[in-house]
């Protein structure tokens, strides 16, 4: 997908995949770049931070339908990144997950359809499949909203594309584990760990934006992308850190929080079975029928019978994650 003279907006783009996919943008002949978010302070660091006539900043709410209409107007791709992530907060605030993750994606959505945007990638997470949580229950309303309308605007011809991309841990995430256990090691506090045996995958930053890279690249409509990733346990986590500074660590086991997961999976078995591979990602099929299904056959899904779950995927060892870490430009 070629940005030449395009005008691309990036709703919650003050946040760590935001800032990641700014810097991408700006390395090509995009024209301009619109942060639509809620946060000001963000903002104006990350204004004196780019210091780029491309880049615009909007303050507004994607909760707000009429505030999504103006600022998408004259875009011509959206990457939707505004979300309530932490698992915790939204088990404690259900209601505002529904607001942001469900009812802000739609009217984002909605707006870029009425506004004539040409596509649409939306950013979920492998806590909306099988979830247990507000966080993901909400995500996974947002995944079939978008692939619901992403299939609709297909249908009619309406000119927009929407698609869903679903990634793991992205490592050095603001709020994400890694980067709070390094700032305890530093400061000699105690490491605050739910379980040594949680795994999770791994993915880097600069990976995320290529899975959203890819879907604009390759996606007509409805589709859900997933980008293959390793995984590794909390146990490992913890040993490749104390292997890097060269001490043991304190340990304080609390463990699972509201809402947590053992383990995480990016797709079931039965997507699995709607899926086609393009190097490192997986393409899942919408299902494209329509309500009459006895008029329509049988559709043809190939059979799986195992999830991609963070504790079936090959498990790095500490010295692959001191890599991996390396490769995420965290300063360790």
């Amino acid at each position: 997908m070629r940005f030449s003279g395009a005008t691309v907006l990036v709703t919650g783009g003050t946040g760590s995949f935001g800032s990641t996919v700014v810097g991408r943008l700006l390395d090509s002949d995009v024209e301009k770049i619109i942060i639509f978010s809620r946060d000001e302070k963000k903002q104006d660091d990350m204004r004196s931070a780019l210091q780029s006539d491309k880049v615009r900043f909007v303050i507004g709410d994607t909760r707000d339908s009429a505030g999504c209409d103006k600022v998408t107007r004259g875009v011509d791709f959206i990457f939707h990144a505004a979300a309530l992530k932490q698992v915790p907060s939204c088990e404690f605030f259900p209601e505002e997950a529904v607001k942001t993750n469900i009812i802000g994606s739609a009217n984002v959505i909605d707006a870029a359809i009425r506004n004539g945007v040409r596509k649409v990638v939306v950013l979920s997470t492998d806590k909306a499949v099988m979830p247990i949580n507000a966080m993901g229950i909400s995500k996974a309303m947002m995944e079939k909203i978008a692939i619901a309308k992403g299939l609709e605007a297909r249908e009619l011809r309406m000119g927009t594309a929407i698609s869903v991309t679903r990634y793991g841990n992205v490592m050095s995430s603001r709020g994400s584990v890694i980067p709070r256990f390094i700032e305890a090691i530093k400061a000699g506090r105690a490491l605050t760990i739910t379980s040594l045996e949680m795994t999770r995958f791994m993915m880097t930053l600069q990976e995320s934006v290529d899975l959203v890279l890819h879907a604009f690249r390759n996606s007509n409509g409805g589709e859900l992308y997933v980008k293959r990733a390793d995984a590794a346990s909390i146990r490992t986590l913890v040993g490749a850190l104390e292997r890097f500074y060269g001490t043991a660590v304190r340990k304080s086991l609390i463990g699972p929080r509201h809402g947590e997961k053992f383990h995480e999976t990016l797709a079931t078995s039965e997507e699995l079975g709607r899926s086609s591979d393009i190097d490192d990602f997986l393409e899942i099929s919408p299902d494209s029928r329509g309500l009459n299904y006895e008029s329509q056959g049988e559709q043809s899904v190939r059979k799986s019978t195992v999830d991609l779950s963070s504790d079936t995927v090959k498990q790095l060892t500490e010295e692959e994650l001191i890599l991996k870490f390396r490769d995420a430009g965290i300063e360790l």
